[in-house]
């Protein structure tokens, strides 16, 4: 067994978050593995609590001036109480992701039962449960299908007829519609969300049976002394189809057409064609404790023990994740991803796009997983046409804009009555950008064209809405630093400012990126004059008094020093603005940045903790990643390797993979880095198929921390600029390479494949 890329525990999850996740993208599951009254609680990512709500605020607009005068006055206490109430959203709150429901699988003739393990298996995406009643032994797989789109468990016995089970479905708090068996095989279960253009879901199940029998009993689908059962189950809302129970329906019979072994056959084989795309292997320091169930393991870690192949399980981990949770076609990922158990999840189980949203996709290009990537491009369509209207309701400007959060709906108007959050309108800039990194990586210009209109749409937002300062600087107001605090040297203390750092960090790389896309395209030659000349106006990165980045126009102080935002640090990751080679005094200012953050308590909740892994990283820190990862793991991860804030959200699990990911290898600033901040005590490992900007998939082999073997395998014919020494070779020096700035460049064919010698 591949102790690395398993999952197993000895005894049954008993809380939601010891429970293992299963998914297709669209639907998802967690599996208890309770022996005799097994719980799946259920999701599917269109079960949302209503229609679309126009929120934008009509006071907004005849308050601007205003409120930006009372800001630049340093009158912020009277800025932010106009704000509150004429900027906020009307209603304050957009649609919040709902659970679908729980199915229930009991065994009725029990007796004395012995739990033997439960495990997940990464490399297949099959969720194990292996227990014994009366001496007989039962083994249970669960399985979400992409290609079936459906879960389906198999529940097989050591003893022929001995397999008599309920099963049902409810789960909801009562919020659904029917939940009963329509014939001796299958359940129909639907219901609605309340609002009168809501959404409404449906699932549909069907028991089989080889033996024995099946048959209806009350609100149950029942089997008695059945050699083998297989449960189907399909999930389906008015949000992708009229006749949504139909389609549940549909999905069901089709995959209840295959048997089981193909069923299964065909799921490992799609998940495992983008699960094999990239691996990590770490070197064993953990004295044995890698051969340990996986909540023994963490426990040891939270206790100081070294365990590599705990963090090579991280990485796969967050490659599982986004294989189950994002798929062409689906929605993007949510605060949970697809997993939710509460009918009012934290913050609404929405997607906050002043970071999480964006970290749930950091390791997708990286990470060899860009088709993945592509539910956030579907979505950010979804956000155009409203944003539109916020940008020209609230702010008068053209263009789209988005707030620090949006829904299912694509709203983009302010959420939450939260001053130091809600007043942020960067979140369609920042989600942009993703787009820009899905063509540094691809190289696609196909893609680039289709999606030009939409990153130049959210610069004309700037264009229009940026303002000077009393330095002369273009910058935003009224604006935030994401959800932190200053206190000015009178003692006030204020959310809402002017040209907050972040702000122009995120401006500048998306001008660049519209810029760069418009030379590469060849359009909008006079537009792309207008925003060089306009980004030569925002203000750039700038070091304070404490010798860390300024995170504020002035250089305030944080009332929380040690905030879980370090907003300013945008221009480290994910951005390259700064960088060890680049900008070495300003990498300095970051460090120190990041140092006054956690020596007064920062990294307190798991996606900021593995943002700084990322930061740590790109200053090419091995030491200080691996203690972030220790940090981690030992603070901020749950049993099932869940990333808790806390509560749970998934985010930190995505941060963490790329963060291990950049670690191994970078390619900012037109350069690949291979092993910038590897950690002392991964002497030895390998990684293989992980991909670089510019086009590039990447392998290595290194033992005692020096690079055995490379090879760089080129997707595009571009270019590949490799930081090294001089002495490398190009395959044994047959590639003509050009040294400069301690950097070898080569040419290259698309499709070959180059060995680099170090």
């Amino acid at each position: 067994m591949n102790t690395s890329k398993v999952l197993w525990y000895k005894a049954p999850a008993d809380d939601w978050n010891k429970a293992l996740p299963v998914g297709n993208g669209r639907i998802g599951a967690m599996v208890f593995s309770q022996p005799l009254c097994e719980r799946i609680q259920l999701n599917e990512d269109s079960v949302w609590s209503g229609g679309y709500r126009k929120r934008n605020n009509p006071s907004a607009l005849p308050n601007l001036q205003r409120v930006r005068q009372l800001i630049m006055e340093e009158k912020i206490p009277e800025a932010e109480k106009i704000i509150f109430d004429a900027f906020c959203g009307t209603p304050p709150n957009e649609r919040h992701y709902m659970p679908l429901g729980d199915m229930s699988v009991k065994h009725y003739k029990e007796e004395t039962c012995d739990f033997t393990r439960r495990s997940l298996d990464l490399e297949n995406a099959v969720c194990t449960t292996e227990y014994s009643i009366n001496a007989v032994d039962f083994t249970r797989e669960v399985i979400c299908s992409n290609p079936a789109q459906a879960l389906i468990m198999n529940i097989t016995a050591s003893k022929q007829g001995s397999i008599s089970l309920s099963v049902a479905i409810d789960g909801r708090d009562d919020y659904f519609d029917d939940n009963s068996p329509v014939n001796d095989t299958d359940i129909l279960f639907y219901g609605g969300c309340s609002s009168e253009d809501g959404i409404d879901f449906a699932a549909y199940i069907r028991v089989i049976g080889k033996g024995g029998k099946v048959y209806r009993y009350g609100s149950f689908i029942r089997t008695e002394d059945c050699d083998e059962v297989t449960v189907i189950l399909g999930a389906q809302t008015n949000y992708r189809f009229k006749d949504y129970k139909l389609k549940a329906k549909q999905d069901v019979i089709t995959a209840a057409e295959k048997s089981y072994p193909q069923l299964k056959a065909e799921h490992i084989a799609d998940y495992r064609s983008y699960f094999d795309r990239a691996d990590v292997q770490l070197c064993d320091n953990s004295e044995g404790n890698s051969a340990l169930p996986t909540d023994e393991r963490l426990e040891l870690v939270k206790q100081g023990k070294k365990d590599n192949k705990l963090a090579e399980m991280y990485h796969a981990f967050g490659r599982y994740l986004m294989i189950a949770g994002s798929r062409e076609g689906t929605l993007p990922m949510n605060l949970q991803g697809i997993w939710n158990q509460d009918m009012w999840p934290a913050w609404g189980g929405r997607y906050t796009v002043n970071i999480n949203t964006e970290m749930n996709y950091w390791a997708a290009e990286s990470c060899n997983l860009s088709q993945l990537h592509t539910p956030l491009f579907d979505h950010i369509e979804r956000m155009r046409p409203n944003g539109r209207v916020t940008a020209r309701e609230m702010y008068d400007c053209g263009g789209f804009v988005c707030h620090h959060n949006t829904d299912i709906w694509g709203d983009t108007a302010p959420q939450d009555l939260w001053i130091p959050a809600t007043q942020w309108p960067m979140g369609a800039a920042w989600l942009c950008l993703h787009i820009w990194e899905h063509y540094l990586f691809t190289c696609d210009k196909e893609f680039l064209a289709d999606k030009y209109g939409t990153l130049k749409e959210a610069s004309e937002f700037f264009v229009d809405f940026l303002i000077e300062d009393k330095r002369g600087r273009l910058v935003t107001c009224p604006s935030l630093s994401p959800e932190n605090t200053y206190l000015t040297p009178s003692g006030s203390q204020g959310s809402v400012c002017i040209g907050p750092s972040m702000d122009s960090q995120i401006i500048w790389s998306l001008f660049t990126a519209v810029i760069t896309a418009g030379e590469i395209l060849h359009l909008d030659s006079e537009y792309c004059e207008k925003l060089k000349v306009l980004i030569e106006r925002l203000p750039k990165p700038e070091i304070g008094k404490y010798g860390q980045i300024k995170e504020w126009a002035e250089d305030y102080d944080e009332v929380e020093p040690g905030h879980r935002h370090i907003s300013q640090l945008f221009a480290l990751y994910p951005a390259d603005m700064i960088s060890v080679r680049k900008t070495p005094e300003l990498a300095k200012a970051a460090e120190a940045t990041l140092e006054r953050r956690l020596s007064h308590g920062g990294g307190h909740t798991g996606w900021s903790r593995a943002w700084i892994i990322n930061h740590w990283a790109r200053l090419q820190n091995g030491g200080k990643v691996e203690e972030n990862i220790a940090a981690l793991l030992a603070n901020s991860t749950s049993s099932n390797m869940f990333d808790m804030h806390p509560p749970f959200q998934i985010d930190g699990n995505f941060g963490g993979c790329a963060g291990i990911t950049e670690a191994l290898i970078q390619s900012e600033n037109g350069e690949i880095i291979i092993l910038p901040a590897l950690c002392p005590s991964w002497e030895s490992g390998s990684f293989r198929g992980l991909r670089a900007r510019g086009g590039f998939e990447v392998s290595c082999t290194w033992e005692q921390g020096k690079i055995t073997k490379c090879e760089i395998k080129s997707l595009c014919a571009n270019k590949c600029r490799i930081v090294c020494g001089e002495d490398v070779k190009i395959n044994g020096g047959t590639v003509k390479t050009v040294y400069t700035d301690g950097a070898a460049e080569f040419p290259t064919k698309k499709g070959e494949c180059y060995s680099v010698e170090f």
